[in-house]
């Protein structure tokens, strides 16, 4: 198996949150092996019946986010790991 799909694999969970709260939870819940998150904003969007969430956090430490980033396969956005996070389609 490929780094890539091993990364994707890892957020997998993450995609069958319905909303932001759970959303939040389950990225923090995640995040718990590499260290504490100490900020977290999320930002959703919709585009043509496709959802998406923008996760942006830091945790403790810098040696902490790299573990991160270089686990989950994502990268920075500004000061922020930027992790971004296929939703399900919202209810109609």
């Amino acid at each position: 198996m490929s780094a890539v799909a091993t990364c994707a694999d890892r957020l997998k969970p993450l995609a069958g949150c319905r909303d932001v709260v759970s959303l939040k939870s389950a990225v923090q819940e995640m995040c718990a092996e590499f260290g504490k998150v100490t900020h977290i904003d999320i930002l959703t969007m919709a585009q043509a019946d496709k959802r998406r969430a923008l996760c942006l956090l830091r945790l403790e430490s810098e040696v902490q986010e790299r573990q991160l980033m270089t686990s989950l396969g994502v990268c920075r956005f500004g000061s922020d790991v930027l992790v971004i996070v296929d939703l399900p389609e919202a209810p109609s």
